[in-house]
Protein backbone atom coordinates (compact mmCIF):
# COMPACT_ATOMS: atom_id res chain seq x y z
CA UNK A 1 0.00 0.00 0.00
CA UNK A 2 2.83 2.64 1.01
CA UNK A 3 4.37 1.36 -1.99
CA UNK A 4 1.78 2.46 -4.37
CA UNK A 5 1.17 6.15 -2.50
CA UNK A 6 4.78 6.59 -2.65
CA UNK A 7 4.60 5.63 -6.91
CA UNK A 8 1.42 7.88 -6.99
CA UNK A 9 2.97 10.81 -5.14
CA UNK A 10 5.86 10.81 -7.15
CA UNK A 11 6.29 13.34 -9.91
CA UNK A 12 8.67 11.61 -12.16
CA UNK A 13 6.08 8.93 -12.53
CA UNK A 14 3.55 11.27 -12.72
CA UNK A 15 3.16 11.85 -16.40
CA UNK A 16 4.30 8.82 -17.66
CA UNK A 17 1.90 6.03 -19.30
CA UNK A 18 1.50 2.88 -17.36
CA UNK A 19 2.06 -0.42 -19.04
CA UNK A 20 -1.50 -1.26 -18.33
CA UNK A 21 -2.84 1.26 -20.40
CA UNK A 22 -1.49 -0.31 -23.58
CA UNK A 23 -4.87 -2.06 -24.36
CA UNK A 24 -5.59 -1.85 -28.16
CA UNK A 25 -9.08 -1.14 -27.97
CA UNK A 26 -8.67 2.09 -26.19
CA UNK A 27 -5.50 3.11 -28.70
CA UNK A 28 -7.80 2.77 -31.65
CA UNK A 29 -10.82 4.96 -29.83
CA UNK A 30 -8.38 7.79 -28.87
CA UNK A 31 -7.49 7.43 -32.74
CA UNK A 32 -10.85 7.29 -33.80
CA UNK A 33 -11.62 10.39 -31.03
CA UNK A 34 -8.60 12.33 -33.24
CA UNK A 35 -9.93 11.48 -36.21
CA UNK A 36 -13.17 12.91 -36.02
CA UNK A 37 -12.06 16.17 -34.09
CA UNK A 38 -9.73 16.59 -37.10
CA UNK A 39 -12.79 16.56 -39.09
CA UNK A 40 -15.21 18.49 -37.44
CA UNK A 41 -12.19 21.48 -37.62
CA UNK A 42 -12.11 21.04 -40.79
CA UNK A 43 -15.65 21.15 -41.70
CA UNK A 44 -16.17 24.07 -39.81
CA UNK A 45 -13.22 25.63 -41.43
CA UNK A 46 -14.84 24.78 -44.64
CA UNK A 47 -18.61 26.24 -42.98
CA UNK A 48 -16.87 29.51 -42.24
CA UNK A 49 -14.84 29.58 -45.68
CA UNK A 50 -18.23 29.36 -47.63
CA UNK A 51 -19.65 32.20 -45.45
CA UNK A 52 -17.18 34.62 -45.91
CA UNK A 53 -17.25 34.22 -49.66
Amino acid sequence: MWKKLLHYANPLTLFRKSDASRNINLTLMHGINRISILMFLLALVVMVVKFWT
